[in-house]
């Protein structure tokens, strides 16, 4: 039966016990997003959270001048969504589907019964409020405080946190990401992007395989970003 049935957890929604998680998958209702579609748009009223139970999506911010800052990828496991779910807010970023996806939409009424209704599945949805703040305060910090050098390593370091396999002494990111793509993470330009992955080249902190970016020096990424050895549910793109 299906609210007997737990389906492996990823990502951001560890934070929830097999029994709390079930209480979620029970609740919501599963729909299609082809790619390319909105989840929502900056401005529309938060009143859902969204599960990726498969595909991919990502997390945009407009700025003043009509560039399209990224700032967070996400993929199947994880739950998407204004994590403020009780005073009518407005959704301050854009959400759009990578590729075909099958969701679990929760509305925020179900939520409040949910948590209602259930003491421990409150913790733990507080649990995961708490990731989502300190993630999004993260971001920030690495956009602002440590120039555009940081913010990219800090990028790297994120990437391969969330799509890097080993390899003897390097990190393989075993996803394709173009230096476009890059410069719209940490907001800067193509070309500034191009000149500082040429300069981690030359210092022998980064190189390429087939396209991918490999991770040879770590520390020296961490260096650049005064990395702060965050969890990896927190350090992740």
């Amino acid at each position: 039966m299906r609210d007997q049935l737990v389906i492996e957890k990823r990502g951001n929604t560890n934070c929830f016990s097999d029994a709390n998680f079930n209480h979620l998958l029970v609740t919501m209702k599963d729909r299609t997003y082809p790619e390319g579609t909105h989840l929502y748009w900056e401005g529309d009223v938060s009143d859902k959270l969204y599960y990726m139970k498969r595909g991919r999506a990502q997390i945009t911010k407009s700025t003043d001048e009509g560039k399209e800052l990224i700032m967070y990828m996400y993929q199947s496991g994880d739950m998407i969504g204004q994590a403020d779910p009780f005073f009518g807010s407005k959704h301050t970023f854009s959400a759009e589907v990578l590729e075909d996806s099958e969701i679990g939409v929760l509305e925020h009424k179900d939520l409040e019964m949910l948590i209602c209704q259930h003491c421990d599945f409150a913790i733990d949805f507080m649990k995961w409020m708490g990731i989502h703040h300190r993630l999004t305060q993260t971001k920030f910090r690495d956009l602002m405080l440590y120039g555009k050098p940081g913010a990219l390593c800090s990028t790297l370091i994120r990437l391969s946190n969330s799509y890097g396999e080993p390899h003897g002494d390097h990190m393989i990111i075993h996803k394709k990401i173009t230096h476009t793509d890059l410069s719209n993470m940490i907001g800067a330009t193509r070309e500034s992007v191009n000149r500082m992955l040429s300069d981690l080249r030359k210092k022998d902190a980064i190189e390429y395989d087939n396209g991918m970016i490999v991770i040879k020096d770590l520390k020296m990424l961490q260096g650049i970003c005064h990395c702060e050895l965050c969890p990896s549910e927190i350090c992740r793109i």
